[in-house]
């Protein structure tokens, strides 16, 4: 099992940055990759970037040039930096970890969330 916990949210101006940081414990060993998703009000989650074990990562078009995704999956240590932030990347955003089982299948598990708002 993989348990993450979320922090660095909070209530910032359009241009503004923040650095959300994801903790995770239990089976870190067993991750796969590692990613930030977000759900703002009325809208479905959608993913925002990923990082694989490997260091290879992954940008939604809309956040592409602006977040930096980075971590340490060996010590289960996950960031998103946020730049140049616009109302529209207001949302909860979401910490996800994918663990492989010894069964070869993969186990997502996702943590608490927090929340990012971009004044409008």
């Amino acid at each position: 099992q993989v348990q993450l916990v979320e922090s660095g949210g909070g209530l910032v101006q359009p241009g503004g940055s923040l650095t959300l940081t994801c903790a995770a414990s239990g089976s870190i060993f067993k991750i796969r990759t590692m990613g930030w998703s977000r759900q703002a009000p009325g809208k479905q989650r959608e993913e925002v970037a990923h990082i694989t074990s490997s260091g290879n990562t992954n940008y939604a078009d809309s956040v592409k040039g602006r977040f930096t995704i980075s971590g340490d999956h060996a010590k289960g240590t996950l960031y998103l930096q946020l730049n140049n932030l616009k109302p529209e990347d207001t949302a909860v955003y979401y910490c996800f970890a994918d663990e492989i089982l010894d069964s070869g299948r993969l186990a997502e598990h996702w943590g608490q969330g927090t929340q990012v708002t971009v004044l409008s």
